[in-house]
């Protein structure tokens, strides 16, 4: 039996005396203690019945096996996880729990831009930790008006709207564009609502940002989803411009780079298109950047690489170094339509998160960061070309920095299993049939050949699969 000890303080003790959980038989008697070996003091002690912590709820397991099976007990079954239990990493190298060692070419999907425990990313959040890490947008906090402010000064943007993930950034932009017609259009009965978004995207998992997911098994499970939505042929400028209405058109989502539709990239004279074609129709064009902005491309922002420049643009996935956060880039022309109470969120822009984000921004905005990210992906998509076009499987390798697609004329997955196997993690893309290629933008060039070569020498298990 453990003891709760309450202060003989008469007025927390008259005040405690007065609950209902105290109005009870339980038993009071004056103990004596000494705090930090001090005088003696009276307190009374009320004598409860405590159930100890139960220590077998902690994750005791100490290899894969065990981990695995105690995963699948206490998880809703969402993910069909690679069967590897990581536990540490460093750099652009992982390990898992029996100490092997693997190279990390997904970066958590495109996450750990600046690799694994950075030095400057891990002092900033123990530095913040140690401070202040959350207080709710219900007050200023410096870390968030900071990142702020950078954001805004190394982008098109005017203002900037924090979230928690890329999903909810989308979310905030579905709402913004919504709330921007109806700003803009205050005499019109029903102003423009729909969206326009492009077969192989992804936008997210949740109602809103689902609705503009193309993919219709990532829909169909949670129909109906959000009204309003047109899927066009990514590209097909023809199609779009039969799709894009006046009064109708409320903003068209696109990804300048789709990542997980298959790393397709969108051509400039596509993009000044949507451009002139939303200024045409009164809607807002947004920008996902989610996976291919903050540095991926060799550029700060994706779109930079075509000098078309967006109303509204969502991040997310590197802009804390693997911490949860997401923003909602906007200029001011869209915030002038958002007032108080329109949006918020409870966790979003929190000064812990800030404070990293912080960090990662300002290193990977430095054009000497930016300049080797753009050599380095020259380099690895030569070396793939160089160890990999020869292949008959392999119909094109194709990317901008370091966000690089293999696309196979089979299923990726035994190639997957046979680098992971090797030492070496991948993602697949698109149709299940393209190799996603996400390095942290702080690998080096031995790293990528490494790659190179285990993707090199994994390759002839496509031809015993497809022999089967």
């Amino acid at each position: 039996m453990n003891s709760i000890h309450i202060s003989s303080n008469s007025t927390v003790f008259h005040s405690l005396t007065h609950h209902r959980w105290l109005s009870s038989p339980y038993k009071l008697y004056p103990q004596v203690i000494k705090i930090n070996g001090r005088k003696p003091l009276t307190t009374s002690c009320l004598n409860i019945d405590v159930k100890a912590p139960d220590s077998s709820r902690k994750v005791t397991a100490q290899n894969s096996k065990g981990v695995m099976e105690l995963e699948g007990k206490v998880m809703v079954g969402t993910y069909g996880r690679e069967p590897v239990v990581l536990v540490s990493g460093k750099g652009c190298k992982l390990y898992d729990v029996e100490g092997r060692e693997y190279l990390d070419m997904t970066s958590g999907i495109a996450v750990n831009a600046l690799g694994h425990c950075d030095p400057d990313w891990v002092k900033a959040v123990v530095d913040q930790a140690h401070v202040l890490t959350h207080v709710s947008n219900v007050y200023y906090s410096v870390p968030q008006v900071e990142l702020a402010k950078h954001l805004v000064d190394c982008s098109f943007a005017d203002r900037v709207f924090f979230t928690n993930s890329g999903t909810e950034a989308n979310e905030a932009a579905i709402k913004f564009a919504r709330k921007f017609q109806r700003h803009s259009n205050p005499d019109v009965k029903d102003p423009a609502t729909e969206f326009i978004s492009f077969t192989n995207s992804f936008h997210g998992r949740t109602m809103g940002a689902l609705a503009l997911t193309s993919k219709e098994q990532y829909r169909s499970p949670f129909e109906p989803v959000m009204p309003g939505v047109t899927f066009v042929e990514y590209g097909n400028i023809k199609a779009t411009q039969e799709s894009i209405r006046h009064g109708k058109t409320a903003a068209v989502f696109v990804e300048p780079i789709q990542g997980e539709g298959g790393i397709h990239s969108a051509t400039k004279e596509f993009l000044e298109f949507l451009r002139t074609a939303c200024d045409d129709a009164g809607a807002l064009l947004v920008f996902d950047e989610v996976q291919c902005g903050l540095g991926r491309t060799g550029y700060l922002w994706a779109h930079e690489a075509y000098g078309i420049f967006p109303d509204i643009m969502t991040l997310a996935k590197p802009l804390a170094g693997g911490l949860p956060i997401g923003a909602t880039l906007v200029t001011e022309r869209v915030a002038s339509s958002i007032n108080y109470g329109d949006h918020g969120s409870t966790f979003a822009g929190g000064s812990l998160v800030c404070n990293a984000a912080l960090t990662v921004l300002e290193k990977i905005s430095k054009p000497e960061f930016l300049a080797s990210v753009s050599k380095k992906g020259l380099y690895f998509k030569e070396i793939l070309q160089q160890k990999l076009g020869g292949n008959s499987h392999v119909k094109e390798i194709r990317g901008l920095g370091l966000i690089i697609g293999i696309e196979l004329d089979v299923p990726a997955s035994p190639l997957i299993y046979a680098c992971r196997n090797s030492g070496l993690l991948v993602l697949t893309a698109g149709k299940g049939n393209v190799v996603r290629l996400v390095p942290p933008l702080t690998v080096t060039e031995q790293e990528l050949r490494l790659a190179a070569d285990i993707l090199q020498n994994a390759m002839p298990v496509l031809d015993e699969n497809n022999s089967e």
